[in-house]
């Protein structure tokens, strides 16, 4: 299995922009706290949220179709590049999640966008965040407006997980993960 540095070298590698790095840092963290609550193997699901847009910077028309040439470079299974994939469906991917992995990567992609707009917002950031100041800004169409809260229901709904709890884990994450992705 690649080790995690070997993992962010390739992310860097297709991903020059600093901004996308913090989301996938983001989303690395959230994927190994979701995998220590439920039982599994935080270093692979960390991995998998680390490289799930390992296409977006360089190949943003090709995202989710040109993620599997580009995991070829690195020692991962069909399982992981399967889970990379899925998290785009009904967007730019047909790749259903139905993987318990899958769903929850799916669901926290578009979530910690909106924390990590949330966090910016406030002056102290990830310090003290809750599940409804997020719930706050979630209300506000307008406020990060890119942001698929319709598919985080889904995804939530597909994971037969309360909305809140999500948030709340994805929070607890991000808050661990503040210095290394700029807050």
């Amino acid at each position: 299995m690649v080790t995690r540095e070997e993992a962010e070298v390739l992310l860097r590698k297709y991903n020059p922009n600093e901004a996308l790095i913090y989301h996938a840092f983001c989303v690395e963290e959230t994927m190994m706290r979701f995998a220590v609550e439920y039982g599994h193997d935080p270093h692979y699901w960390g991995l998998v949220g680390l490289l799930h847009d390992i296409d977006w910077g360089m190949f943003p028309a090709e995202h989710c179709k040109k993620a599997p040439e580009l995991l070829k470079e690195i020692d991962v299974d069909d399982a992981f590049v399967r889970a990379v994939c899925s998290h785009g469906w009904g967007l730019c991917s047909d790749i259903e999640p139905k993987l318990f992995m899958e769903k929850v990567l799916y669901t926290i992609d578009e979530l910690t966008g909106l924390i990590y707009a949330t966090a910016l917002m406030r002056p102290e950031h990830m310090q003290g965040m809750g599940v409804k100041s997020v719930k706050k800004k979630w209300a506000s169409k307008g406020f990060a407006a890119g942001v698929n809260r319709d598919l985080i229901t889904q995804g939530a709904q597909m994971l037969d997980i309360p909305l809140q709890h999500i948030i709340d884990l994805t929070i607890e994450a991000m808050e661990k993960a503040s210095t290394k992705i700029g807050l």
